[in-house]
């Protein structure tokens, strides 16, 4: 029983220090997002920068929420794959 403990709790360590770091973060583009392909554009090409997890667009909302892992990226990273593509993010609730 006393090895079976010491193997469970050596095993929740090993899990709970491998646990990814998920976030998400919203952004607005300028240019705004104003159809499909716009949409499109965005989704191929910030699907490939390091880290990124999932992508949502939004027209109506002109908002691309992203779910990246911090432990692989960062938010400035990010913007950096929008700006290759002639976008330039800000974060929603910022200033122009």
């Amino acid at each position: 029983m006393k090895k079976f403990l010491v193997l469970l709790i050596a095993l929740l360590t090993m899990t709970v220090a491998s646990a990814k770091d998920i976030k998400t973060v919203v952004l607005t583009t300028v240019p705004q997002m104003h159809c499909e392909n716009c949409e499109k554009r965005i989704k191929d090409n910030i699907r490939f920068e390091k880290g990124i997890k999932k992508i949502v667009t939004d027209v109506e909302h002109q908002t691309v929420t992203i779910t990246y892992d911090a432990d692989k990226t960062t938010v400035e990273n990010i913007i950096k794959g929008f700006e290759k593509i002639k976008y330039h993010p800000r974060p929603r609730g910022q200033g122009r």
